[in-house]
């Protein structure tokens, strides 16, 4: 595996405010890892928002989800920025585990400590708002950065999916969704966007 906790952080290390690996905007979609009580790293799906000023970055948990246990009794996690849509998927909408932190297809990843802020109640589900404070970060690869109608797609995918038992949303509206995300991995989408929705398909019960 490539990636991995590294003492060599070269200049992300040091300064608080340059220890995110990125500049974060708007909503960031990323890969938290966080360890459970078994020791293994459960590995989710997170939306990162960008610091409102000279706030800090944070995420909202919704449900009593293992990321939720594991970030308020380990109070941290690494949060990884991957652009395989195939990991990002099963992130979003499976059970996964891994004896290490790091995926292989991390571009960066930072160590962040979490901060409960905020919590309340949107209809029947909890959620709480966290926020990420990074400790320490390491970039794996510099890439160039490319458009690919196809990869927001399964992103866009993955949260009409995880939404579809959820009483306060209408399905058949989901459904809609999903059926017109397929169409555009199908058309904008290359090989490894269309096994990504392949993987939604066979981790959602449903049929559109």
């Amino acid at each position: 595996m490539t990636g991995g906790p590294s003492a060599d952080n070269g200049p992300e290390s040091g300064d608080s405010e340059t220890q995110w690996p990125v500049t974060l905007a708007g909503v960031s979609e990323t890969v938290v890892t966080t360890l459970g009580p078994n020791e293994r790293w459960n590995v989710a799906a997170l939306g990162v928002h960008a610091p409102d000023g000279d706030g800090p970055a944070t995420a909202t948990t919704w449900g009593r989800t293992r990321t939720w246990r594991n970030f308020r009794e380990r109070g941290s996690g690494y949060v990884q920025f991957t652009r395989d849509p195939v990991d990002f998927a099963e992130a979003a909408l499976s059970v996964r585990e891994e004896d290490d932190p790091v995926i292989d297809s991390a571009d960066a990843w930072v160590t962040v400590d979490v901060e409960r802020r905020d919590s309340g109640n949107e209809g029947d589900t909890q959620w709480v708002e966290w926020a990420l404070n990074p400790v320490d970060s390491t970039v794996e690869r510099r890439v160039v950065p490319t458009t690919n109608r196809g990869h927001a797609a399964v992103v866009e995918a993955t949260v009409a999916a995880s939404r579809l038992d959820v009483p306060s949303y209408d399905r058949e509206t989901l459904l809609d969704r999903l059926a017109y995300f397929e169409s555009v991995v199908e058309t904008a989408g290359g090989e490894r966007e269309r096994a990504a929705f392949e993987r939604v398909c066979d981790l959602v019960d449903a049929d559109w």
